[in-house]
């Protein structure tokens, strides 16, 4: 009962609660017995919230598949004390086995940022992963103009939900009119976008750091076009961030308790 409930208040809302996340893959898994990779595009796909790394990391652990052997096992008991009884759902599995599991690539060293030339003019370019540049600018980059990159499409190979697209935009929208204003781009368009950089006349199109998923699968795209046309891509990392990174080798409370 739980489960249909929590798929189409996912689909309708782009929002679904954290313990519903968990106790939806659970049965997704272990109980249905279907893909993860399934599950976790799902999510991807509908989620206002969604973020490539986080989902799929998620739903590897669910699986037992991020802390090898250890899962989580979705239980009625748990879930009706914690709905208030709305939602007590029957024929769960009873033991969790963890998926065959396969080793992870090995971690890459923790980022560190490219800087920034203070004598280039520049593009500041925001995206959807990172739509804050005021850190930039309180370090002193003074952008020619700014302008932002959305690749939300580019979540899964099946349509994204309308109302993420939209929820996108809007974020977008707002950011650029809290930087002054500028122009949008979708993935799509990175050769206009690397067209408008080069009208401008800027030295460099300063970014803040994507580490995975389609924006940083695009910024990839968008580099070469951009030294095609005498430009440079930095993509600078925060302070908090470079600080935070190095800490984020085990789970949440480990992570939580050594930067907060």
């Amino acid at each position: 009962d739980g489960f249909d409930h929590w798929a189409r208040e996912l689909a309708k809302t782009g929002w679904m609660h954290n313990h519903a996340r968990m106790w939806f893959a659970s049965i997704w898994i272990f109980p249905l017995r279907l893909p993860w990779q399934l599950g976790a595009d799902f999510f991807l796909r509908h989620l206002l919230d969604g973020d490539a790394a986080s989902n799929t990391l998620s739903w590897r652990w669910v699986a037992g598949l991020h802390t090898p052997g250890k899962t989580y096992l979705a239980s009625a008991d748990n879930i009706a004390k914690n709905t208030g009884g709305r939602f007590r759902p029957q024929g769960l599995a009873l033991r969790a086995d963890a998926l065959p599991f396969v080793a992870p690539p090995a971690p890459r060293p923790a980022p560190v940022g490219e800087h920034w030339s203070p004598d280039l003019p520049t593009l500041l370019l925001l995206h959807e992963d990172d739509l804050d540049g005021t850190w930039m600018l309180a370090r002193g980059l003074r952008p020619v103009a700014v302008a932002a990159l959305t690749a939300t499409a580019g979540r899964s190979p099946l349509p994204v939900a309308t109302g993420v697209h939209s929820f996108v935009a809007g974020a977008v929208a707002d950011a650029l009119s809290r930087h002054g204003g500028g122009l949008a781009f979708d993935r799509e368009g990175v050769t206009a976008l690397a067209d408008h950089a080069a009208g401008l006349g800027v030295g460099q199109v300063v970014a803040p750091y994507a580490p995975v998923g389609p924006v940083a699968s695009t910024l990839r795209k968008l580099r070469p076009l951009l030294a095609e046309r005498g430009i440079g891509l930095v993509q600078a990392l925060s302070d908090h961030d470079r600080n935070a990174w190095p800490h984020a080798t085990h789970g949440f409370f480990r992570f939580r308790d050594a930067v907060m």
